[in-house]
């Protein structure tokens, strides 16, 4: 008679429960922030012993920095997969607003954690190695753009990379930050699909008007028939 073999135990997938435990803790903190968030909480959420926590973060802190990065990963490896230097300038930067606006739609704990974080003038952020290092290939991808941009005569000169995704940020991110009082306001749902849609081709509108060169604002004067563009020196 054979020897029944007990199989043995299913071994527990680390990965799979860490990011069980770090999806719970962006709900968590984007619930009730850093101060109002409770690991017992998260643990219940995640379905795993509190301890747990402690053994894949440390402390209440780190899960929270890695809860912060999460969000940031996410949309700098997203931003990535644009690959914008393979575009033409112009359609880069659309492709580029469009991204931004609509991640921020889908992803609403990016700005929630975000919020919270800027309450707390950055105390966890700038503990951060990643954070700094992930915005680096954006900033270059930008310039790359802006640079093709100019030399084809399409972009404007002397446009700062940063100083123009803050700007493209800005314009996606306030009437998301703030739909609640601007809705009151204004006696309207800026949540509606229809006016988000209308907002994203304002969106582009602006950004495109900002970046457009002489050459590209003004149209061409015909000379002897022809037509002849004007060239910014």
């Amino acid at each position: 008679m054979r020897k029944k073999v007990t199989p043995a135990p299913v071994r527990r997938n680390a990965i799979v429960t860490r990011d069980r435990v770090l999806k719970a803790a962006i709900a968590e903190f984007c619930r009730y922030g850093f101060d109002g968030a409770r690991t017992g909480r998260v643990a219940k959420r995640a379905s795993v012993n509190i301890r747990m926590i402690y053994h894949y973060f440390g402390s209440k802190e780190r899960l929270y920095l890695a809860a912060l990065e999460h969000v940031y990963r996410e949309v700098r490896t997203r931003e990535a997969a644009l690959n914008l230097r393979d575009h033409a300038p112009a359609e880069g930067m659309r492709a580029l607003v469009d991204f931004t606006f609509k991640h921020l739609i889908e992803h609403p704990e990016f700005i929630e954690l975000i919020r919270n974080e800027n309450l707390l003038r950055g105390k966890h952020l700038k503990k951060s190695r990643s954070v700094p290092e992930t915005a680096m290939p954006l900033v270059s991808a930008l310039r790359d753009l802006l640079t093709r941009g100019v030399r084809q005569g399409v972009f404007r000169r002397n446009v700062d990379p940063v100083q123009l995704y803050v700007s493209i940020l800005s314009l996606c991110f306030i009437h998301l930050s703030n739909r609640y009082t601007l809705s009151i306001m204004f006696s309207m749902d800026l949540s509606d699909e229809q006016w988000l849609a209308e907002r994203l081709k304002h969106v582009q509108a602006i950004v495109s008007s900002f970046l457009a060169s002489d050459a590209s604002r003004f149209p061409a004067k015909s000379i002897n028939g022809g037509t002849k563009r004007a060239v910014k020196e």
